[in-house]
């Protein structure tokens, strides 16, 4: 079985270059690939075009990245708490495509599947068709969306193993297995990282076919993006 094991983040991104399409795993805060988001502050690539369901906060996940100026179009279904997300956009210094959630997942997917395009009732009759092709199914009318082109994916796991099968945990399902398989290159970081053959065929939820590299992440912060607690009766 071929090991798609690599010892770092710096080797698992080998090949990154400015104007890249990106796609990131995650939901808010949960299931983002911070290792691997750290590195692609260290490298200082520009000109990016990202594809993720939100651009983290000000001072964490794709935020770091906004920050510092590497990102020229989100592709996103929510602004989210990133006030400077919402700043960049507001002012014009962001190209920013807003897609209703379902189909920036299904428009993952079918890049997963080799399916060129979808279509979609979503946003039929709103700005969000403008342009696009449509058509009538069963009396009902859909938009033709495209499947997605990236470069890499980067995809936050729980457990994975050395031929980059992979186990989510919680939250962190939504958009990290849609986006396995869906860029030229997929990155896994996971916290525990095993040998074939530990993991339980059972409890696989994306096979290694649809990774790349896989490698152990380190340090993760696992922030909660909006902590809401019962007050103490």
């Amino acid at each position: 079985m071929i090991s798609k094991k690599v010892a770092n983040v710096t080797e698992a991104l080998q090949g990154v270059k400015d104007n890249m399409t990106f796609m990131f795993g995650g939901f808010g805060l949960s299931g983002i690939p911070e290792n691997a988001i750290a590195e692609l502050v260290k490298l200082n690539v520009k000109g990016l075009t990202c594809i993720s369901n939100n651009a983290g906060v000000d001072d964490f996940g794709l935020g770091l990245l906004l920050q510092q100026k590497q990102i020229n179009k989100m592709i996103s279904s929510y602004v989210g708490e990133n006030d400077e997300f919402e700043r960049q956009m507001l002012s014009g210094e962001l190209d920013v495509e807003l897609i209703p959630q379902g189909t920036l997942a299904e428009r993952c997917r079918a890049a997963q599947a080799g399916f060129p395009a979808i279509y979609t009732p979503a946003g039929y009759g709103t700005e969000v068709a403008e342009g696009k092709e449509t058509r009538e199914f069963d009396g009902k009318m859909y938009v033709l969306e495209h499947a997605f082109k990236a470069d890499f994916a980067f995809i936050k796991a729980w457990k994975g193993d050395a031929a980059g099968n992979l186990i989510f945990k919680g939250t962190a399902r939504n958009f990290n297995p849609n986006m396995c398989g869906a860029a030229k290159i997929n990155v896994a970081e996971v916290e525990e990282l095993v040998s074939v053959g530990e993991l339980d065929p059972n409890q696989i939820h994306i096979p290694g076919i649809f990774v790349q590299r896989i490698f152990k992440g380190a340090h993760y912060e696992k922030r909660i993006e909006q902590r809401t607690v019962r007050q103490k009766n």
